[in-house]
């Protein structure tokens, strides 16, 4: 039994097709076939089903692969300890990003972040909260920029900012007039959502719920995109709350419809989030030291309350 072989396995298991999982691994089709035919010899069982349509694992592969999934990762972190030994920052970094999160924070960081570290070769994907749990967790990803906190044993957090939410109230609301808001004027039945899935989206609605119900007969409109929420809320359908970058790039006509919360804020805490076994902590501390200094100069709030992104 080898590494290679194991990493066959993991392959055919994703793509559930020997040809794909062959490209994928830079290898002919013919011998990785040949490689996991050993390995089922060895053991004297059959990891897939080849009568299936697409490819599908048996129940005793199902179980091989969960291993082989841990015995592959931990093969990989050799090469970690060595680089975290060296204080070598460079090889492939793979990173999710929320998508309330992706637009605004990559184009400020990136950028910066590539000159100074240029052997670094980041993979970056925008991807839910769910998904990137389930991605660290499996080791598909090695960190990822979410809304905080997740209280998740397995993940570690690192706080990168806290990042306030701003009304955005279009004209003739009941908002309107008032200049600076409190919480408890918030109402869930005129308030634009994004689409479930989304943790801003849960953070509004615990925000919501401290002081209201929401009613089940209530008119609500939901969104995959904080683009497509001003733009309703622009034609009368309702108020929103926006995370604070994003209200930067708003134009004149656009900032004139936001309204501040009095102090303390509610907003919402962005940290750099790893499995607790992660040993990138060169490249991870390199992202957290680029992101921090870029974004201190474009939030000024201090004076802020946290809203917890999970649905209690």
């Amino acid at each position: 039994m080898t590494i290679t072989q194991l990493s066959y396995v993991l392959a055919v298991a994703e793509h559930q097709n020997f040809t794909r999982a062959a490209q994928k691994c830079f290898v002919t089709q013919p011998t990785l076939s040949m490689q996991i035919q050993k390995l089922e010899d060895q053991l004297d069982i059959l990891i897939f089903d080849r009568s299936k349509k697409p490819i599908e694992l048996t129940e005793i592969g199902k179980k091989i692969v969960t291993q082989a999934r841990n015995i592959v990762n931990e093969s990989y972190r050799i090469q970690d300890i060595v680089d975290q030994q060296k204080g070598f920052i460079g090889g492939e970094f793979k990173l999710g990003i929320i998508p309330t999160v992706m637009p605004t924070l990559l184009p400020m960081f990136l950028n910066n972040f590539v000159k100074k570290h240029p052997k670094v070769k980041l993979k970056i994907e925008e991807l839910t909260t769910e998904e990137i749990i389930s991605r660290i967790n499996d080791g598909h990803l090695d960190a990822a920029i979410a809304a905080t906190p997740l209280e998740k044993e397995s993940i570690k957090e690192q706080v990168l900012y806290f990042e306030p939410f701003v009304a955005y109230v279009p004209q003739n609301h009941r908002l309107r007039d008032k200049k600076k808001l409190e919480v408890s004027d918030l109402d869930i039945d005129d308030m634009l959502l994004l689409e479930d899935g989304h943790c801003f989206r849960d953070g509004v609605i615990n925000l919501c719920k401290a002081f209201k119900n929401q009613s089940e007969d209530s008119f609500q409109l939901e969104s995959g995109s904080i683009e497509t929420l001003i733009k309703l809320s622009n034609e009368g359908l309702g108020m929103t709350l926006l995370p604070y970058l994003h209200t930067l790039d708003l134009n004149d006509k656009g900032k004139q419809n936001l309204h501040y919360f009095t102090e303390p804020s509610p907003a919402r805490e962005v940290s750099l989030i790893y499995h607790k076994s992660e040993l990138k902590m060169q490249v991870i501390e390199a992202i957290q030291n680029v992101i921090t200094g870029v974004v201190r100069g474009a939030i000024a709030f201090q004076n802020v309350q946290i809203i917890s992104p999970i649905n209690k």
